[in-house]
């Protein structure tokens, strides 16, 4: 998980999130699609919903467009059906890789994560190779200049488990039934949040300590996310710092 925080933070600051806004507002539309239709249109009943509304709304989505796609969920106006596929595979260096997909079509997609993977040095794995590895977490992510004492009394009040400094950033885990209500707390009590979600964490990390390996095993995550139908990928590696800022270069 460290790892790929990481690498999630440096794509923030580099602005890649801005490049592919069209891309990433297509991506949450459809979570907020599939959890209203799925647990109902009102965010406030709808906890994965509010999550994804929420998601939006840090990504700068407008009012209008995260409406429009909790009445497609709910069938106010048309949508597809999407079913949710969970991919698993290996990287460069044995890293373990899952893949959350929402598609409205299973073949086609399989295709283009197949071909991900071969083509970029990786395997696809039978269902449960990989998963085994990973647990659910609440994982709020915030501004690194924040004080770590503030922080951490702050943290523990909101009902937080830890806070710990990674890679610039202040990772704060909580259960992923908290993470609203941290994620509210925090930002009541002045901290800015980069980013708050309940991802698939591994507590078995592969350290990838030169930078061609690293960068092999980053590039086979940027091209699994560039797929419109991929929502998230979770890895289990871990990078150093200086070999990080070299991968990145």
């Amino acid at each position: 998980m460290s790892g790929h925080s990481k690498w999630a933070t440096i794509k923030h600051k580099k602005g890649a999130v801005d490049k592919a806004r069209g891309k990433l507002f297509n991506k949450i539309a459809r979570q907020i699609e599939v959890s209203a239709r799925e647990g109902g249109g009102d965010p406030g009943a709808n906890p994965t919903l509010r999550t994804a509304v929420q998601k939006a709304k840090g990504a700068q989505m407008t009012n209008d467009a995260i409406d429009r796609a909790i009445k497609r969920g709910t069938g106010e106006s048309g949508g597809a059906s999407y079913e949710s596929i969970l991919y698993e595979g290996y990287a460069p260096g044995g890293v373990g890789i899952l893949v959350d997909v929402l598609t409205d079509n299973r073949r086609r997609t399989g295709a283009e994560i197949r071909s991900v993977f071969s083509r970029l040095g990786g395997s696809l794995a039978e269902p449960g190779a990989v998963s085994w590895q990973f647990a659910r977490q609440g994982v709020i992510m915030l501004d690194g200049d924040a004080d770590e004492e503030a922080l951490m009394l702050a943290a523990l009040d909101a009902g937080a488990d830890d806070i710990a400094d990674d890679g610039g950033v202040w990772r704060v885990a909580t259960d992923p039934s908290a993470v609203d209500d941290v994620r509210t707390s925090l930002e009541q009590a002045g901290f800015s949040v980069l980013t708050a979600d309940s991802p698939m964490v591994s507590a078995n990390l592969v350290p990838l300590d030169s930078v061609d390996e690293a960068r092999s095993v980053l590039r086979i995550i940027d091209a699994l996310e560039d797929n419109d139908d991929v929502q998230d990928v979770f890895a289990n590696f871990d990078i150093a710092d200086e070999v990080m800022e070299g991968a990145t270069a």
